[in-house]
């Protein structure tokens, strides 16, 4: 199959006012759960309280909720942590990272990041005897 190039000379010079990009809310959940996923210290997103919607998203914990206003952006994190880290530290990379990562993409202010720690992950180490 040949490659095909594209002259980005043209796309350069049109004017950036032409139509519009709507961003659904589902799409920002989705950028500040995978960043906070990536984020050294996360073992992994909680279930949010009072999630009705889970049902429909097949039960998995999604671990954020959003309030956007205009084009200012407000999160809510739920996250299970990992035992060996500083919860500070990650609830502060994750703030930072979350709020560089929907500016950066999306274009939109954060208001705030709130981080939720429900519970911390202690791995079975291979002799631990499992509870019944």
């Amino acid at each position: 199959m040949k490659e095909q190039k594209i002259d980005t000379s043209e796309v350069a010079d049109y004017p950036s006012k032409k139509g519009k990009t709507t961003i659904t809310p589902e799409v920002l959940e989705t950028i500040a759960r995978l960043t906070a996923l990536s984020v050294p210290g996360v073992s992994r997103m909680a279930e949010a309280p009072g999630s009705v919607d889970k049902i429909f998203r097949r039960g998995l914990p999604d671990g954020v909720r959003i309030v956007v206003e205009l084009d200012i952006v407000t999160f809510d994190l739920y996250l299970v942590l990992k035992n060996d880290v500083s919860i500070l530290d990650v609830s502060r990379n994750v703030q930072r990272n979350v709020c560089r990562a929907i500016s950066e993409m999306v274009g939109m202010t954060v208001d705030w990041v709130n981080i939720h720690v429900e519970d911390i992950y202690f791995p079975e180490t291979p002799g631990q005897a499992k509870e019944a």
